[in-house]
Parts: C-alpha cells; sequence; structure tokens
C-alpha cells in the first residue's frame, strides 16, 4: 500500500467516523433487542500469504458450533431477517472502518479472501494480494451480485465450495488484476461512489 493510499484511508475513515459510528451505534442496539449477543462477528481472513487478520462485521446469521467456507444456499436458513436487512445495504461491513483505521484493509480494494482458498491457489493470491484487500472494489461492484447468485442456488458446502472455486475466484481475480492496473486515489474515490449508487439502486 502506498503512503498516499494508506493517507487516504485515515483521513477519510476520520471523516466518516462521526455518522458511521453513529449508524453502528443504532444497529448494534437493534441487533441486541432482536437477535441477543454476540452482536459482532470476527471472522479470519487473510491481507498476505502469510498475514492473517479479524475482519470485523455485524452478525447476520444463527451461531452454530463450527463454521467453514463461504455462504451459500446451504447457509440460507441461518440468516437472521435483521442480518437480512444489513446484508441488502452492506451495513454489516460498517464496523471494517476498525479494520481500515488499524490498516488491516483500505477501502477500496480485493476482498479479503478466507486462509483456505489462499492456501488452495497461492498463484491466483500471490498477485491478488500484492493490494491491501478492501471493503469494496471492482469485483465488489460488478460481480457481487452474480456471485450471490450462483451461491444462492448451491445447496451443500461441497456444492458452494465447487462453485466458488472454479467460477468465483477466477472471475474476481480477473477484476482485481484490471483494479491493480489502474490503482490510484482517483479511482478508489470513483468506485467509492460507484459502490454508493450500486447498493442503494
Amino acid at each position: 500500500m502506498t503512503l498516499r493510499k494508506r493517507l487516504f484511508d485515515i483521513a477519510f475513515a476520520l471523516l466518516l467516523l462521526p455518522l458511521l459510528g453513529s449508524l453502528c451505534l443504532v444497529i448494534a442496539v437493534v441487533l441486541l433487542l432482536t437477535q441477543g449477543r454476540p452482536i459482532f462477528y470476527a471472522a479470519e481472513r487473510m491481507r498476505g500469504a502469510q498475514t492473517p487478520f479479524r475482519l470485523w462485521k455485524f452478525r447476520t446469521m444463527t451461531v452454530v458450533a463450527e463454521d467453514a467456507g463461504v455462504s451459500g444456499g446451504n447457509k440460507a436458513c441461518r440468516i437472521t431477517p435483521a442480518g437480512r436487512v444489513l446484508r441488502r445495504f452492506r451495513l454489516d461491513e460498517l464496523p471494517q472502518i476498525w479494520n481500515i483505521l488499524k490498516g488491516d484493509i483500505s477501502f477500496v480494494g480485493p476482498r479479503p479472501p478466507l486462509r483456505e482458498y489462499v492456501e488452495r491457489f497461492p498463484d491466483i493470491y500471490a498477485d491478488v494480494l500484492r493490494n491491501r484487500p478492501g471493503v469494496t472494489g471492482l469485483a465488489s461492484i460488478h460481480y457481487h451480485r452474480h456471485e450471490e447468485w450462483l451461491l444462492s442456488r448451491c445447496e451443500s458446502a461441497e456444492d458452494t465450495d465447487r462453485v466458488y472455486c472454479s467460477r468465483c475466484i477466477p472471475a474476481k481475480a480477473r477484476l482485481d488484476g484490471i483494479y491493480a492496473r489502474h490503482a490510484s486515489v482517483a479511482f478508489d474515490l470513483m468506485l467509492i461512489g460507484r459502490t454508493i449508487r450500486h447498493v442503494f439502486r
């Protein structure tokens, strides 16, 4: 991550913090009243081949003893009513402002992958993770809905994993490669604006 990009992330995060902090507080109270504790969900993600970190989100699913892999149709029954609304508008990702301030992720970049996929596809993620992962990016804007549609049709964890590995990972990696070749603060601002429009469209 360049110094300019890091300074942009910090300045923009601090600018948004009063608004996002207030919104996070309201959401946390609603979740506490409607679905109880825990309010947050901390998932291990990778920002490099050997660099894990905890990515923070609002909890949108019922708690189970063990959970692995990406979310597909096999996990749809676990999404709570409040969680469905949060996911629709990507409000479950608001706590990631903390990850941005810590430097784990940027506002814009490839989505941070699970460790298991980094280990299974080292060549792909060696290229993808040359850029700091982000909350949004080209892949999030142009492929997120299609990925959701593909995975929602999967009825088992095995089917979800197969579709994600064969269809989603290569497609998102190509888009992340395009972002890497054009990365700049101006491009990041454009993608942030497109993300906001995309969410509310």
